[in-house]
């Protein structure tokens, strides 16, 4: 107040125009205008803040106040603030921000201040192009309220955080990382490389923790190989910090979400997942890519269901016979030769379970989980 009734004097003094007196009071010329007149009409009152002692508009009614603090309690326990907030506002017609609501919770105890974060580390920069680096992983946890731990099986890219493959198995393993291909693969095309740990699955390695071992490869090695496709593999959490930060994510909201939904079986939370909770994920927390375009290799006319597959080969018994994982596969008669009696064949096992013996390129015959021959040689 003394500041403005000294510039306001020296301004009648003509010392200084409108709009040097203004910048002296930090304001604009429109301001220092309606001081002056407010000034000139009511005196010193005139220039108290007229929002004191009023509500304001912007405040959240009580009763609203407590309904918040009732579904948190209740429905929405332990959920984020930024999830509880989002769910305010898409299911309970919410229309004030996550600022507040986080505020609001911590200030009536429901809600823990978040640590103070630790020294910044910087994090690797992302691929430019989609299809440049796919991250797979897995992460067993209670996924289903009262149900036992299951592997949720995740591929995301790395220059978009999309999330392009998720689905939950009993147990992970080579089956799953070519079903989880299998889709990514279809649908998108061939990546240039693959970021995975070091899983008995995904590389070969010589003692636990130690350096993989290029010339021995998995199942899932030789398959990308022969599609070309770089397998690289972490040698440490940190490395894979993007997808490990997206499991955390998961950890805290898919549960949450799997529950309100009140799913309860494997096949239930798949097609929830599929249909309902990746296309939201992906809205919510996908990134564009850094540069347009994309570098997925599109793979018309290969059928990937051959090659993303276990193949081991074997040989045929004295009874035209072939064992594999305690099954007997019972190869057809065919019109190439009267029996494959010491024949050295191919089995292929698929992700879904089902086998087939090949011949060369030649398919003998196909058969289902049990071993029970499904298709002939012609049919196949």
């Amino acid at each position: 107040m003394m500041k403005f009734l000294s510039i306001l004097s020296r301004y009648e003094a003509a010392e200084f125009s409108q709009l040097e007196a203004a910048e002296l009071l930090g304001v604009g010329e429109r301001t220092f205008r309606r001081w002056r007149q407010r000034y000139e009409d009511d005196g010193e009152a005139g220039l108290l803040d007229r929002r004191l002692g009023k509500v304001s508009s912007k405040r959240v009614p009580v009763d609203r106040e407590a309904e918040i603090a009732a579904l948190y309690r209740g429905r929405y326990s332990g959920f984020t603030a930024k999830h509880f907030h989002e769910h305010l506002v898409r299911d309970h017609q919410f229309a004030w921000g996550y600022t507040w609501t986080k505020t609001f919770l911590q200030s009536r105890g429901l809600l823990e201040r978040a640590a103070r974060r630790g020294a910044h580390r910087r994090k690797r920069p992302r691929r430019p192009l989609p299809g440049m680096m796919l991250h797979q992983d897995g992460s067993r946890h209670s996924w289903l309220a009262g149900q036992p731990a299951l592997d949720l099986i995740v591929t995301l890219d790395d220059a978009t955080s999309a999330v392009l493959s998720a689905f939950l198995v009993e147990e992970e393993g080579t089956a799953s990382t070519f079903q989880a291909l299998a889709e990514v693969f279809g649908r998108h095309g061939l990546p240039l490389s693959l970021y995975t740990d070091r899983g008995s699955h995904y590389f070969h390695t010589a003692e636990a923790g130690g350096k993989v071992d290029r010339a021995c490869l998995t199942q899932v090695g030789r398959a990308l190989d022969h599609l070309g496709v770089e397998h690289i593999a972490a040698y440490s959490p940190q490395a894979r910090g993007r997808s490990e930060r997206m499991f955390e994510t998961l950890q805290d909201r898919l549960t949450k979400e799997l529950a309100l939904a009140e799913i309860v079986t494997l096949e239930a939370a798949n097609a929830f997942l599929r249909d309902v909770y990746i296309p939201a994920h992906n809205a919510r927390f996908a990134v564009k890519a850094e540069q347009e375009g994309s570098a997925f290799i599109a793979v018309p006319g290969i059928d990937l269901g051959e090659i993303l597959c276990v193949q081991e080969e074997r040989q045929v018994g004295n009874d035209n016979c072939v064992s594999f994982n305690r099954l007997k596969l019972q190869i057809p008669a065919s019109p190439l030769r009267p029996h494959f009696v010491k024949a050295r064949v191919k089995v292929r096992q698929y992700h879904d379970g089902t086998h087939a013996i090949f011949h060369g390129q030649r398919c003998l015959g196909r058969y289902d989980h049990k071993g029970a021959i499904t298709q002939t040689r012609k049919a196949a």
